[in-house]
């Protein structure tokens, strides 16, 4: 009866997370990052966020789309 329980927990835990990636078109993408310096800032660059990875982060868009809430 365990057994089977945590079998069913691990499918929904896993259906629940492809359903959130698919919603987020993690999918459509071929890597995860957007090019090296996205990938750099991500690794190493947060902590000390500088005003130049903002405007880096606008204009290689590193981010994905922006989605309009107030509809």
């Amino acid at each position: 009866m365990k057994r089977a329980f945590a079998v069913m927990m691990m499918v929904l835990f896993l259906a629940g997370c492809g359903a959130a990636a698919r919603e987020s078109e993690f999918y459509k993408h071929d890597t995860m990052y957007r090019n090296f310096d996205h990938l750099k800032f991500s690794w190493w660059g947060y902590k000390e966020a500088q005003p130049k990875a903002a405007q880096d982060s606008k204009a290689q868009e590193w981010w994905g789309k922006k989605i309009d809430l107030t509809k």
